[in-house]
């Protein structure tokens, strides 16, 4: 058994993995140490080869493996350790437990930083009926058969889902020869960006059938098709209009699921809606020595995002392992109408401004947007569009998030739907 002492430590590798370990070094923390189980940086990154990630945080379009590479040299020059084959455990305290093939490893920490990301939803977790043939995947399996080792997947595929990743992988398919046949998606709006839409479906022709479910699966050995069916408002199966699609592949791109074991096992508060740890403007869970940041504190929709929160996450905790960060009465903020959650869900008083991220739970057009305490209206932000695939940031500045009086609640209102 090896032990380790660090001023920060950061679980994951990825974009908020890294981000929150270059910023925590930045911000004074003497040592810091990256646990990663794979045998390279990067995270979901290396198999994201299609471009459209830095536009926002580096001022340039580059692919997943490249925005990685870029935070992996920066970590480096920066004296970051990594421990990569290293899978952490659980968290005792100010310790974690991790193992590799050296053996069980304590690591004694004056921070920690949960950046594990998230895993997909699978066919288990949505139940759909048929029989259980080989050529149903998970969207991102999938890109890693296809962008990682070169397989093909398929040559006529069904996608259920309109996330993000199911929609570039309708592109994926397409440029690799595939016949996608359809998008398919329960909910009567798109899942993910307009813009993938746009690119990956519009440009190549693909149907994107809005208000419908896969209701059945056939096939022996390999999926030979599907059966397809609008739903009602209650999103319940219209079975007398089912249709059957011919495919031997289906992809799910049905929803992420924040990956919350580690987290679970220091009994951090976590959220009904995000399935990610409740936390304030500081990335600080309830656990005052434990932050978490990007996709397992709540699924982003663009990288740039988790980079810049990952930012604040390893800050914090460089400050709080410094002694530095001292954490007031929190005060409750809340989704209000039009708004599926909010994050952080807990904020401090203080004279800096705080950034308030959230979902619409309808897309609408001519939306306005709205932090209120009790008092009334803090900030207001008008939009032409909002979409539930789009996360939206409301600014509270600092001269009005030190006097909020009681909760604070966030609502979208929309003028048209």
């Amino acid at each position: 058994m090896k032990d380790y002492n660090c001023s920060v430590v950061v679980v994951g590798g990825g974009p908020a993995g890294l981000a929150a370990a270059i910023s925590a070094k930045k911000n004074g923390a003497e040592k810091v140490i990256v646990i990663e189980r794979e045998n390279r940086l990067g995270g979901i990154l290396k198999q994201c080869i299609h471009a459209g990630f830095g536009l926002q945080y580096f001022g340039e379009e580059l692919t997943g493996p490249e925005y990685a590479e870029k935070f992996a040299v920066i970590a480096k020059e920066n004296g970051i350790e990594f421990m990569l084959n290293t899978t952490a455990l659980e968290i005792k305290e100010k310790t974690l437990v991790c193992v590799n093939t050296d053996g069980i490893i304590n690591i004694h920490f004056g921070a920690l930083v949960l950046a594990m990301g998230c895993r997909e939803r699978t066919r288990a977790n949505l139940v759909i009926p048929g029989s259980r043939p080989s050529g149903i995947y998970t969207a991102g399996t999938a890109q890693k058969l296809i962008n990682i080792y070169g397989h093909k997947v398929g040559k006529e595929v069904v996608i259920l889902g309109s996330g993000d990743i199911g929609m570039i992988m309708a592109r994926r398919l397409s440029l690799n020869g595939a016949k996608v046949k359809a998008v398919i998606e329960i909910m009567p709006y798109l899942a993910g960006l307009v813009r993938n839409k746009l690119q990956c479906l519009d440009d190549f022709d693909i149907p994107l059938m809005l208000s419908h479910t896969i209701v059945d699966i056939t096939g022996v050995d390999r999926v030979e098709s599907v059966t397809v069916a609008p739903v009602d408002e209650n999103r319940q199966p219209i079975m007398e209009k089912a249709e059957t699609i011919t495919c031997d592949t289906l992809l799910l791109s049905v929803g992420l699921i924040p990956e919350n074991e580690l987290t679970r096992s220091a009994n951090v508060e976590l959220s009904c809606i995000t399935k990610g740890a409740v936390v304030n403007q500081y990335k600080q869970t309830d656990k005052p020595y434990i932050f978490a940041c990007g996709n397992v504190l709540h699924v982003n929709d663009l990288v740039d995002h988790v980079s810049h929160e990952s930012e604040d996450a390893g800050k914090f905790a460089a400050l709080y392992a410094a002694g530095k960060l001292n954490a007031d009465e929190e005060i409750a903020v809340t989704a209000g109408d039009g708004v599926r959650y909010v994050c952080p869900q807990k904020m401090v008083r203080t004279e800096d401004n705080v950034d308030l991220y959230f979902r619409t739970t309808a897309p609408g057009r001519n939306t306005t947007l709205t932090i209120s305490d009790d008092n009334g209206v803090l900030v207001t932000k008008k939009l032409v569009r909002t979409t539930p695939g789009t996360i939206e940031k409301l600014t509270l500045t600092g001269d009005k998030a030190k006097n909020v009086c009681g909760k604070l609640v966030v609502s979208a209102e929309h003028k048209e739907a």
